[in-house]
């Protein structure tokens, strides 16, 4: 199979395109929770048919980002305090045990990549990018289970990531530090001394995390709107029309 072949059979889908484009806009905070996902909108800004989205949210929906509605259409998931309790707890079992193994393993490269995620995100916290941040501190924690190898944590960890970042839009103030990234900093700390040490600075750090949240309203934003670029891009620059005559 020739380099041109192998290129056309990875092309992204328009369903690809779709669902990449509304898991961005959500993991971003540009969608938030409760936010509609009209079909025929979405549609229009994409340029692509309802099938196309349908197929898309379909996909958001097993991620457990988009909540589909009997006879009312889409939605961004409103997470539960329920849900909160349960997401940390999965998280404590999964990262805690992750933190055991590498505490102490690391290489110097490794500690500097870390160090390297935890300066963006206090920059971001400095500068109140809240979507930047809380991306920057779901990389930190989803870096460390690709680096214990076990593809199975990695795969818990990307269900559970976006939850997270959907309750910190809904339960979180935005004069708050989304991941308390001064705690990022004493983790690190702690993965340079050994395992147990890691481990339980992995647990009070979720811990804390959890205890940040509380109920807020974040704005909901209409998902034309976050989209609009899509349409504009296609469109290009408008050509005047030649006048009869």
């Amino acid at each position: 199979m020739g380099a041109s072949e192998s290129a056309v059979l990875t092309e992204p889908t328009a369903t690809d395109r779709v669902y990449a484009a509304v898991y961005e806009a959500i993991l971003e905070l540009r969608l938030v929770p409760g936010t509609r996902l009209r079909e025929e909108e979405l549609a229009g800004s994409f340029e692509v048919s309802r099938t196309v989205v349908r197929q898309a949210l379909q996909r958001l929906a097993q991620d457990g980002l988009v909540e589909l509605q009997h006879n009312r259409g889409a939605q961004v998931v409103v997470p539960t305090p329920e849900l909160a309790a349960q997401v940390f707890d999965a998280r404590r079992v999964v990262e805690c045990e992750i933190a055991r193994r590498l505490g102490g393993q690391l290489s110097a490269a490794q500690m500097r990549e870390l160090h390297t995620l935890v300066v963006q995100e206090a920059a971001a916290d400095k500068r109140g990018d809240r979507a930047r941040s809380i991306g920057l501190s779901g990389r930190l924690h989803r870096t460390l289970a690709v680096w214990d190898g076990n593809p199975i944590f990695v795969r818990l960890l990307d269900g559970l990531l976006p939850t997270t970042t959907l309750l910190m839009a809904m339960y979180t103030s935005g004069e708050r530090p989304a991941c308390v990234s001064h705690r990022h900093v004493e983790l690190l700390d702690a993965f340079a001394r050994s395992g147990p040490a890691a481990a339980a600075e992995m647990k009070r750090h979720l811990n804390e995390i959890e205890r940040s949240l509380s109920p807020q309203a974040p704005p909901a934003v209409a998902a034309r709107d976050v989209f609009a670029h899509y349409r504009e891009a296609r469109a290009g620059p408008r050509v005047p029309r030649k006048p009869p005559g």
